[in-house]
């Protein structure tokens, strides 16, 4: 079985989560990953929507396999300068907006500059607004204040930022001493890091994939179209996202979850039960879970039109799209399955 290294986790997690990389601006973590892959030896090209495709072969070619993570966050977007100097915002992905009053933010301009600001309400003081503890945090009542002296519009405007221009906030990024993961973006920063550890332990002890296998770093899963651009040869196709925790859910942070049905239908009945018994066979913890508000990479494929057999693991993660956390023994669960899967 594939030993967990738990501080070449804490050391590559740290750079990969740290990368700002949200939907539409990924080529950075990207090229991040790639450095990883190449190192590992293993070959790898970027594809034009910006993905990572690493292609391997396996000891036999008579199906090719895949399984993927995917890089890009949820983030902000410039949609305006306001008159004050303040910058209103634009969604990218689904963030739980309230979350994101009073985190400190990055913004990116097409000039390669970077500033730095605060992501505030647009009553962000209590001895100003009567509405300041009550006003919805929507998108809409958020704004950038940005840390340079700006009093207008004009003023943001010389500094180079104009609409458009990407607002990256802060991922929190924190492994506690009991084993948490608690950081933004583990969807899904977590499975690039599993599948980043499990090509560098097949290296390292020069052990052979099953089937020719694929292997994809994603990007723009979370405006819904990452996947799309899969190879269509491909049969079988396992990815990896998070797992949800919560309400009416078996899912818990130290298991890995296993979904049967998503907001898209169903997941490969034969595949998914394949899971299911690779995970009991070798006791690991998992989980059998449905999510109804959610949909994966799997579905993005089979939208595109690729022919396979699709499912869907992951480590369960509290508070997706907030405050986020996990627990080492999840990830940890994750990489075995998808170790059994691929080598064993």
């Amino acid at each position: 079985m594939i030993k967990f290294d738990l501080e070449y986790f804490k050391k590559i997690s740290k750079e990969i989560f740290l990368c700002d990389s949200p939907t539409g601006y990924t080529h950075n973590v990207i090229e991040l990953v790639k450095k990883y892959v190449d190192s590992y030896g293993f070959d790898s090209k970027i594809l034009n929507n910006g993905a990572l495709e690493v292609s391997v072969k396996g000891i036999d070619s008579s199906k090719v396999v895949a399984t993927s993570a995917h890089v890009d966050t949820l983030g902000l977007m410039v949609r305006s300068i306001k008159s004050n100097g303040n910058l209103a915002l634009t969604k990218l992905g689904g963030p739980i907006t309230p979350t994101l009053d009073g985190e400190y933010c990055k913004i990116y301009t097409r000039d390669n500059k970077v500033y730095e600001g605060t992501i505030l309400s647009t009553s962000p003081a209590t001895h100003v607004y009567p509405d300041a503890n009550s006003k919805s945090r929507d998108i809409d009542n958020l704004e950038v204040r940005i840390d340079e002296v700006v009093h207008s519009k004009d003023d943001v405007i010389k500094l180079g930022i104009q609409n458009g221009d990407i607002v990256c906030y802060d991922p929190k990024f924190e492994i506690t001493e009991s084993g948490f993961l608690k950081t933004r973006f583990i969807d899904d920063k977590a499975s690039a890091v599993v599948l980043l550890m499990l090509l560098k332990y097949v290296s390292e002890n020069k052990l052979k994939f099953k089937y020719d296998t694929k292997i994809y770093f994603v990007v723009y899963e979370e405006v819904g179209h990452g996947a799309s651009m899969v190879s269509n040869d491909i049969d079988e196709f396992v990815t990896l996202d998070m797992g949800c925790v919560g309400l009416d859910l078996a899912g818990n942070e130290e298991a890995v979850s296993i979904c049967a049905k998503d907001s898209g239908g169903p997941y490969d009945y034969e595949l998914t039960t394949r899971l299911i018994n690779l995970a009991k066979a070798n006791d690991i913890n998992f989980t059998i879970d449905i999510f109804p508000f959610y949909g994966s990479d799997i579905g993005a494929a089979s939208r595109a039109g690729v022919d396979f057999k699709g499912a869907l693991i992951g480590t369960g993660v509290s508070a997706s799209h907030g405050m986020e956390r996990t627990h080492i023994k999840g990830i940890e669960n994750t990489l075995k399955l998808i170790y059994l899967y691929l080598i064993k």
